[in-house]
């Protein structure tokens, strides 16, 4: 709504767009509570939507032409009607995207916006997403905004360098926007289907449009599909998480990996290689449960994706991977030398490890986890685990 809206009257007026949109649904949450959902519920937003932002420039407009004589009328069309439908909503979400991504701000600054605007994240999400403080985040946002607004950019037709300069951070975007559902950091979900669906949707809207519609997107794609195809078997049935190794291979949703192999395939036209093409790789493997080397393939891929763009995170799950091949005794020495000490992802990686090893030591270690995470279900599944090696670790009765 906030993209429909900044398309037809600026981005000068972006928060007076996100203040209709939210002042929209509040009255749709009152009237419908009342009267019962509409027909076409989605008509009906667009249609508040609109009267509302048409109401506030009248409003405007008196009050600069008649109370602020000297100053310049407001230079809006106020009678003009707009059309409303999902190509044009979907247009007009693209069009914000790229439109937001704009290389007058840091790349940083981009990102946040997006995934502020378009995402709805909060300060503290996006801070979690960059690894920084929320008054960093804070600030960012805040020149972004002002940078946005002062150069009065406007959401038009973007040529092909345009978009090809910009792709790289709505990709970014859009991945950080999935990771965060599919791994939580700030909610107490684990997982959030809806940001992994709302990530899907605005990755085929590219697919959808010739000059987004690259190999770096479609491989994206197939690592968002591959990914959410596991997305019923990561979670137990009150919410607990559920360790790759443990879940139920029959709650993989078989039509989102055939949808990753095909986005696959597309992926490989042209010979571009890029680190979407390697994660998808990765996820493909870790839905596949048929080949005995498949580890081996996941290791290989993860040393290639770590020398393109390392990452804490990347080196973690290369260490896993390095033990379902060599061992877990080898993998503690690997992991141990990444010395992540303040990473609960670190902790949590050598709990595992040492689980089989050392079970003291691997309490230990879960302990540590549980003191740095966030997330109430991450804590609670974590003291489970402590809990079950308590158990075994104990003499038996007499």
């Amino acid at each position: 709504m906030t993209a429909v809206l900044c398309r037809h009257f600026g981005l000068a007026h972006i928060e007076i767009a996100e203040d209709i949109a939210s002042d929209t649904f509040l009255k749709a949450s009152e009237h419908w509570a009342i009267n019962g959902v509409p027909d076409n519920p989605t008509a009906w937003l667009y249609t508040v939507a609109r009267n509302k932002i048409r109401d506030y420039f009248k409003h405007k407009s008196v009050f600069e032409n008649k109370i602020k004589s000297a100053a310049k009328p407001v230079e809006i069309e106020l009678e003009k009607d707009f059309e409303i439908n999902h190509q044009i909503i979907a247009d007009s979400q693209l069009a914000m995207i790229f439109a937001v991504c704009n290389p007058a701000n840091p790349i940083e600054a981009q990102i946040s916006l997006a995934l502020q605007i378009l995402c709805g994240f909060s300060v503290e999400e996006i801070a979690n997403a960059f690894l920084t403080n929320r008054e960093t985040i804070k600030k960012r946002l805040q020149r972004a905004r002002t940078k946005l607004r002062n150069d009065k950019f406007q959401i038009d037709y973007l040529t092909a360098a345009d978009i090809k300069t910009r792709l790289e951070t709505v990709l970014k975007t859009l991945y950080l926007l999935f990771n965060e559902g599919y791994f939580s950091t700030t909610n107490n979900q684990l997982i959030r289907k809806e940001l992994c669906f709302e990530a899907i949707r605005l990755t085929l809207v590219l697919t959808e449009n010739s000059l987004t519609n690259t190999p770096q997107v479609n491989a994206l794609l197939a690592l968002m599909c591959f990914q959410s195809s596991r997305l019923e078997a990561r979670t137990g049935v009150n919410g607990e998480a559920i360790l790759f190794d443990k879940q139920d291979k029959s709650l993989w949703d078989r039509s989102l990996i055939d949808r990753g192999n095909y986005y696959l395939v597309e992926a490989c036209h042209g010979g571009e290689i890029s680190t979407y093409h390697l994660e998808a790789g990765i996820a493909y493997w870790h839905t596949t449960f048929t080949d005995n080397n498949k580890w081996e393939h996941i290791l290989q891929l993860y040393n290639k994706l770590i020398l393109v763009e390392y990452s804490p995170v990347t080196a973690l799950n290369r260490a896993f991977a390095f033990s379902k091949v060599y061992g877990n005794e080898k993998a503690i020495k690997e992991v141990e030398m990444l010395n992540l000490s303040e990473s609960n992802y670190y902790h949590e990686l050598l709990g595992y490890l040492y689980s089989s090893i050392d079970v003291p030591t691997s309490i230990q270690h879960y302990t540590r986890a549980i003191n740095l995470t966030k997330s109430k279900v991450e804590q609670e599944t974590l003291q489970q685990e402590i809990n079950r090696l308590l158990q075994i670790s104990l003499p038996p009765f007499k």
